[in-house]
């Protein structure tokens, strides 16, 4: 089965090496003929772990391969993955499906024989209806079924995600399509993973119901770890009580300064527009979209007053740029709010990310990216961890000592209490009475 994957971004570069791991023939194509080129020589255009070793080995192996020839590579596919972006629309914040709409009508004109066509781009509810339309109108001919398999990969566990994930979403119509997807997911019938079929509209909005769902969660937290600030509660016992319970689960119950990243954001925007249309109330999302931004101006709000005064002679150390951690992606990260209303008051910031520096230097401006740790917290008058790295999970005072003043601002409450509790530093953490 010989499998083509448009889009090579995150999504269609990791689901294609993936399947090419399964055993499959799989060609990852895009436009972007620099991509491509780099893909051939094994360089990876994003950071996620596991990803460029699983390249090297399918490549080798034959099974993986990329190109720019669109037409050639659909016209050769059993199966063809729609698997490019659908960032929000200016204006109203609505998917823009542009992408998805130009790749069915060159899916259209290319078809040759019986085709599977699957949707793995995150889209509205309808996408899939107006995909097989656009397909129809522009080649009547055309002998093909469509499928909507929307993904679940988390950035920085997506290889994990996808060899062992909680579950699978097929949303199809026919007999024929439900055969030839359920021998794509063979492999993880094997070990036990949910598969389920429903179909197109419902499976399109579990996608988005399940992201806006732990965006409420996220949002949730934080505003519980206010209140335990303001009452003397403790969030980490509060959230470990609650996850007990597995009609909560413990799960996305970690406070910090607002989601980011290339999902969440855009996923509740599409999702109130979506109810919008349809004249349905959503506001639980909608409030939630609306904190969120304004947790990260309230986060930048709280350093600036934990800093007191003399803001112009300052200097703060930000330690982690990307939106999470074990991925290099800027998008939505809470620093690309919470740092410029620092500067605004004259705060030096000296900033240091493990993969994240690259991508940052492209957004931000005016502060000094620091080649390492120690380099960042060089006589700086507090630190403010906005990234729970796991190197920086482990800081103890005697890594420190380079600090010139003595604030630590744990936005995610990634270090150890019990390691500062005798030592000179002053440590702030989200949910915890100082």
């Amino acid at each position: 089965m010989k499998i083509t994957m448009l889009g090579s971004g995150y999504v269609g570069l990791v689901s294609g090496t993936c399947f090419s791991e399964f055993g499959f023939d799989v060609c990852c194509v895009d436009k972007d003929s620099n991509k491509i080129n780099n893909l051939k020589n094994n360089i990876i255009p994003i950071y996620e772990p596991g990803l460029e070793n699983l390249v090297k080995k399918n490549s080798a192996a034959n099974r993986l391969s990329f190109s720019n020839n669109i037409n050639k590579n659909i016209k050769e596919a059993d199966v063809v993955f729609i698997a490019v972006g659908t960032p929000a629309r200016r204006g109203d914040g609505h998917a823009d499906l542009s992408y998805v709409y130009e790749a069915a009508e060159q899916i259209a004109k290319n078809l040759s024989g019986y085709t599977l066509v699957i949707t793995k781009s995150t889209v509205p509810v309808g996408t899939g209806d107006e995909v097989k339309n656009i397909i129809k109108q522009t080649n009547p001919k055309a002998n093909f079924d469509i499928i909507s398999n929307p993904e679940f990969l988390r950035e920085g566990n997506a290889i994990e995600d996808f060899m062992r994930p909680d579950r699978v979403i097929v949303g199809c119509e026919t007999k024929k399509a439900k055969a030839i997807i359920s021998t794509i997911y063979k492999p993880l019938y094997l070990i036990e993973t949910p598969i389920i079929f429903t179909d197109l509209k419902t499976a399109e909005l579990i996608k988005y119901s399940a992201n806006a769902f732990l965006a409420v969660k996220i949002s949730y937290i934080n505003q519980m770890a206010d209140l335990c600030e303001k009452v003397g509660a403790d969030i980490s016992d509060v959230a470990r009580g609650i996850g007990l319970d597995k009609r909560i689960g413990s799960k996305f119950l970690h406070p910090g300064p607002g989601y980011g990243g290339s999902c969440f954001p855009k996923d509740t925007l599409a999702l109130i527009e979506t109810s919008k249309q349809n004249k349905t109330n959503i506001s639980i999302v909608e409030t939630v979209v609306k904190y969120n931004q304004q947790r990260k101006y309230d986060m930048a709000e709280k350093i600036i007053t934990i800093l007191k005064s003399d803001y112009e002679n300052k200097k703060v150390s930000i330690l982690g740029l990307a939106f999470k951690p074990e991925t290099d992606d800027m998008r939505d990260s809470p620093c690309l709010d919470i740092i410029p209303k620092l500067q605004e008051k004259g705060i030096k910031i000296s900033a240091f990310d493990p993969v994240a520096m690259d991508e940052a230097k492209k957004i931000l401006k005016d502060i000094e990216f620091a080649k390492n740790m120690d380099n960042c917290l060089k006589n700086s008058d507090a630190l403010v961890i906005l990234t729970e790295w796991n190197e920086f999970r482990s800081l103890s005072p005697s890594q420190l000592n380079g600090m010139k003043g003595k604030l630590l601002i744990d936005m995610r409450n990634a270090l150890n209490p019990n390691n500062f509790k005798r030592s000179k530093f002053d440590l702030i953490q989200l949910g915890r009475s100082r």
